[in-house]
């Protein structure tokens, strides 16, 4: 669990159906809050990729939520492709 107002690196690996890594076009990543509401967007570009098709972004964490929810998304082959997570805050 991370505290309200750290820094936390969020990361997500776009791989094919057959398991290859891929990088997709115009990646986003998108904050929402447990009442799936968006919070921030983002537009992701080279300088948060790490290496073929894993990306990064340093993000801080609200004070006032308990939970975020992340999602990466961009196109691949002209169709979207995305992958969630989640972060539990906690503030103490």
């Amino acid at each position: 669990m991370a505290l309200a107002g750290d820094t936390v690196r969020l990361r997500c690996h776009f791989r094919s159906f057959d398991g290859q890594n891929i990088d997709p076009a115009d990646v986003k990543l998108r904050i929402y809050d447990t009442q799936k509401q968006l919070i921030e967007e983002f537009i992701l570009d080279d300088s948060q990729k790490e290496n073929v098709g894993i990306f990064y972004f340093d993000y801080i964490l609200p004070d006032d939520k308990q939970e975020i929810i992340f999602e990466f998304r961009g196109l691949y082959d002209g169709k979207p492709i995305l992958t969630r997570g989640q972060v539990k805050i906690k503030y103490i």
